[in-house]
């Protein structure tokens, strides 16, 4: 098994449904911002954690052609960096939550992350890719900004690395025991921004009404920090004090490098969605899905030809 070599494959199996599927007993709708709600959500978080562990992650070999192609892609030093500071902000912005148990949910959360950030360290060391210094993650001043971007952030990447993880299971250019590895961690992503689609919902309906607008503000100006960060390019500094610059985009770049043939930006909207669409489906439809990104692909899916598909 990718997971855990020596682990009951029905084990894993088990495990590997919980994490997918999960229905609230509560009967009826849930009123969103309400108790049953909050409970709900944070009874998901729980029920679907996935109890995998990277020190026992039997990495496949990989031959020259391919270890080549994983070590060149420019994502590694962004993704382990991005994994520190979600974990940090998660964690800072539990401890301002009054509501214990929210408040215990968002800071599993923020273990989560640094779990993931095990799993990417363990691969880096595994198939000997350099990495810039990481620096020094420092506790944020303003928790909810924070807590915002890097949820507002993880919302749009997940819809993208949905669609390419797929693209790159049945281009056959990656092993599938590599894939099969990170399956578990994609999935997790999944309920991570499934659990912020849900708090962004409680939050606005149980906070005071003067607050709103301030609140609604700062939304706004994440947008605009996204899109700014977005359209740059993130910059590091090698171990030699040269400054490298990786692609913030690659999660919509990034197609070729996990496709075997060219595929055009209306094909890889067409596969984002249809991941999006699958991997929510398991959980309780009560709950809230994110919805920014699918809705702005499907409105520019509208302006794109369909591809013809190709000649045997």
């Amino acid at each position: 098994m990718s997971l855990v070599s020596t682990a009951d494959a029905a084990t894993i199996a088990a495990a590997d449904h919980a994490a997918r599927h999960w229905q609230s007993p509560e009967p009826g709708p849930l009123v969103i911002g309400s108790e049953a709600h909050k409970h709900a959500v944070c009874k998901m978080f729980e029920d679907t954690f996935n109890p995998y562990k990277p020190s026992v992650i039997p990495w496949p070999k990989l031959d020259p052609d391919t270890l080549n192609r994983i070590t060149s892609l420019p994502i590694w030093d962004i993704a382990v960096q991005t994994e520190g500071k979600a974990r940090l902000r998660m964690a800072a912005y539990a401890a301002t939550i009054t509501d214990p148990e929210m408040r215990d949910t968002i800071a599993r959360n923020g273990w989560e992350e640094n779990r993931h950030k095990e799993v990417l360290s363990k691969l880096v060391e595994a198939y000997g890719i350099p990495l810039a210094p990481e620096p020094e993650y420092v506790q944020p001043k303003d928790p909810e900004w924070a807590y915002l971007v890097t949820g507002y952030s993880e919302c749009v990447d997940s819809f993208f690395a949905f669609g390419l993880f797929e693209m790159a299971r049945r281009s056959g250019l990656f092993p599938e025991e590599l894939v099969e590895t990170f399956e578990p961690v994609m999935q997790e992503e999944c309920r991570h921004i499934l659990l912020f689609a849900n708090w962004l919902a409680w939050h606005r309906k149980n906070m005071p009404f003067w607050k709103r607008p301030w609140f609604e503000m700062r939304v706004w100006a994440v947008w605009v920090f996204l899109g700014y960060e977005r359209i740059g390019m993130a910059k590091t500094v090698d171990g030699a004090g040269n400054e490298q610059k990786q692609d913030n985009n690659f999660t919509v770049n990034g197609s070729k490098a996990v496709a075997n043939e060219d595929i055009s930006l209306a094909q890889i909207l067409d596969l984002c969605l249809a991941e999006n669409d699958r991997r929510f489906s398991g959980y309780d439809r009560r709950l809230l899905r994110p919805t920014t990104a699918p809705f702005l692909a499907r409105m520019a899916r509208k302006f794109m030809r369909t591809p013809r598909p190709k000649e045997a």
